[in-house]
């Protein structure tokens, strides 16, 4: 998944470079009007700034949700072929959801998809195939994980800033709580160890061999020990006074970045944009990244889809390949820090060495696909996105005195049951 953006539907407009209403069509002056929906910070900016300008014959907006909204207005422009965008894209959480109706997806490889498919990592192009072999997305990004810190905030609490070190504070995550209980100690005045307890958890859960179903489409969360033991240590890491509370991706949550409200937040690749854009220009040198505990793990990633309801779906098709391409991914990856899905640019000097100055010049090249080559892939069922959500809320009750960790835990499993 990625951050929520404060933005949604056409008032609202992320990057407009010609805008004249919403929806797909022919816009002023015969051009060809294309709409791509997303959710977070893709990176496209420059990107459809570009290929608007080698292609003066189409026009492109994009319109920007937050990351629940999104998905829900996506199910509900499906269901009555009316309201999507030109292009939609959809992050793994969803993907098996919506792959099960195949027909409301114009299938790519009847638009040359099946030309293209190894580009991509096997299991990206295989997340987002339907039963019946009907691909209805083309991959963007993969997840991977790592942990971003305050190098500042740690020092000023006696720990060590140097990358290499912090990842030794931290091989597994009781380490890394036993390393927030130190900090803890001499931590500056309303600071915290990490962020909110959500944020942990999912990075926990993405790393467990099985996730919240089984590759039956079971849900099995409730009897998922691997899960539970996470969530129980995430329990007592905010009942040790170790959480700023903050639930990732709401405004709270990004003030939290520009106060420097917490030393350490669980960090996808995407999660660096996500900084960047919210600590600001006055934290530059401050952030820097290392090895997550437990080591790889993956959270997120998405797919860009063409509905079949747009008006324009060869232009789509056409610019959502363009967007995926390996020379663009590469560019999103310099950017804004989004892990490619093409493993031929794990290879590729120019990413493999990429430092990115925002973060301490951290290695972030090395560092990420590193992680991607590690990475095993954990089945996401049809409704893995809205258990994601309701674990967040479930932990969010618990840090917010309303339950105890046990109380919201089987509250969540009798939810999700439901």
């Amino acid at each position: 998944m990625r951050p929520k953006a404060l933005a949604l539907g056409c008032a609202a407009l992320a990057t407009a470079l010609v805008l004249s209403g919403c929806g797909s069509g022919t816009a002023s002056g015969g051009k060809t009007k294309l709409t791509i929906g997303l959710f977070g910070n893709f990176g496209y900016a420059e990107l459809l700034k570009e290929y608007a300008a080698a292609h003066p014959d189409v026009e492109i907006s994009d319109r920007t949700a937050s990351y629940s909204d999104h998905h829900k207005n996506l199910a509900a422009h499906l269901a009555t072929s009316s309201g999507a965008a030109d292009i939609e894209a959809v992050d793994t959480g969803y993907i098996n959801q919506f792959k099960a109706t195949p027909d409301k997806f114009v299938d790519l490889n009847t638009k040359g998809g099946d030309q293209l498919k190894d580009r991509w990592l096997p299991w990206k192009w295989e997340g987002s195939l339907s039963k019946d072999g009907k691909q209805i997305g083309y991959g963007t990004d993969v997840g991977g994980l790592a942990i971003c810190y305050r190098r500042d905030l740690l020092q000023n609490a006696g720990l060590p800033a140097d990358r290499d070190q912090v990842a030794a504070l931290w091989p597994t995550w009781q380490d890394f709580m036993a390393a927030g209980k130190k900090f803890q100690e001499k931590a500056p005045e309303g600071v915290k160890w990490f962020d909110g307890g959500p944020t942990v958890l999912n990075a926990i859960v993405g790393q467990a061999s099985v996730g919240y179903y089984d590759k039956t489409d079971k849900i099995v969360v409730g009897d998922n020990k691997e899960i539970k033991a996470g969530w129980d240590l995430v329990v007592d890491g905010v009942n040790s006074g170790l959480s700023a509370k903050l639930l990732y991706s709401t405004p709270v949550w990004n003030t939290g970045f520009k106060q420097g409200q917490f030393a350490t937040v669980t960090c996808p690749a995407w999660q660096m944009a996500k900084i960047k854009d919210q600590a600001g220009p006055e934290a530059a040198g401050k952030w820097d990244v290392t090895s997550v505990p437990g080591g790889g793990g993956n959270w997120g990633g998405s797919y860009l889809t063409v509905p079949k309801s747009g008006k324009n779906v060869d232009k789509a098709v056409e610019l959502a390949a363009w967007l995926t391409a390996p020379e663009q991914q590469a560019k999103v990856f310099k950017s804004a820090g989004l892990l490619p899905s093409i493993p031929k640019l794990y290879e590729d000097p120019s990413i493999v060495e990429y430092k990115n100055p925002y973060f301490n010049d951290a290695p972030i090249g090395k560092l990420f696909t590193d992680a991607a080559k590690k990475l095993n892939p954990q089945y996401q069922g049809p409704k893995a996105g809205d258990i994601q959500t309701a674990i967040g809320n479930a932990m969010q009750r618990v840090e917010q005195g309303k339950q105890n960790g046990q109380d919201s835990w089987n509250q969540f499993v009798g939810d999700v049951q439901k």
